[in-house]
């Protein structure tokens, strides 16, 4: 019996899983490169100190340390259309992912390896 009380308890706790695995995807420089080349959702969630010293073409930035104008600017967005987020390495972006999750986005995609990533291979593309 106690076998069958563990089993129903973690096929209850995978089933009431939410299917936000779907609704997230990390994407490597050249896909992201390439989703983004049409009127995305492009946001930064870096600093504005860290934002202003450089950052993707049509980016913008919405600071993940400012929880207020964090939540406030995203309610602003489309969480129909998919958001694309960025970061220095890409630990602020997966958090921000988990939140833009919570807040109802319909889909979210993050850049593998940031920020950093990022100008490491446009330095190899040029």
């Amino acid at each position: 019996m106690k076998n069958f009380s563990f089993i129903a308890t973690i096929l209850l706790i995978f089933s009431s899983c939410d299917n936000s695995v779907d609704k997230f995807e990390i994407l490597d420089y050249m896909d992201f490169k390439n989703q983004i080349v049409n009127n995305v959702q492009l946001i930064d969630v870096r600093t504005s100190e860290e934002f202003n010293a450089g950052h993707i073409e049509g980016a913008i930035n919405i600071d993940f340390k400012n929880e207020e104008v964090f939540y406030q600017s995203f309610q602003r967005l489309d969480k129909k259309n998919p958001v694309y987020v960025y970061c220095r390495s890409g630990n602020r972006s997966k958090k921000s992912a988990d939140k833009l999750l919570e807040m109802g986005f319909s889909k979210v995609y993050d850049l593998k390896g940031g920020y950093i990533d990022w100008n490491l291979n446009e330095l190899k593309d040029n």
